[in-house]
């Protein structure tokens, strides 16, 4: 049964139902906010995407490593950086001399600005970047 007004709010990510009563050209309308995208801008002394990529993920790779005593690509999937953020859907891209935009590379779990926190403290502690922000996303289209 839906609340008064016919919105129903699900967990996780923001998506609004609404019922249409009487309207003969609209049984459900459905608006879907999924909040701003986040990312995390870097600093460090690296001339390429591929160096960069590698600063992101040696320490965690390692981490796993002494955790596990092994790694194998698939586990990209698994290693955590930040609750909920796996090593293997975040991506690199160079944006300017040094300068770097760390994202989510999975359109269907974009990277809410609590995430992106959560992974810039996670990348402050491993010392891999001389510089670490979060900041909203810009739009490609």
């Amino acid at each position: 049964m839906l609340p008064p007004g016919g919105k129903l709010r699900l967990p996780a990510q923001t998506v609004w139902l609404k019922i249409v009563f009487g309207d003969p050209n609209s049984v459900l309308a459905m608006n879907t906010n999924k909040g701003r995208e986040y990312c995390l801008i870097v600093e460090g002394a690296y001339l390429t995407e591929a160096e960069a990529e590698h600063a992101l993920r040696d320490p965690f790779i390692e981490d796993w490593v002494e955790q596990t005593g092994r790694f194998r690509i698939h586990n990209m999937g698994e290693i955590e950086v930040a609750p909920g953020v796996a090593l293997g859907s975040l991506g690199v891209v160079m944006l300017d001399e040094r300068l770097f935009e760390i994202a989510s590379v999975d359109p269907e779990h974009p990277l809410t600005e609590h995430k992106a926190k959560g992974i810039a403290e996670a990348l402050r502690r491993q010392d891999m970047f001389d510089e670490v922000s979060v900041e909203p996303r810009e739009e490609d289209e």
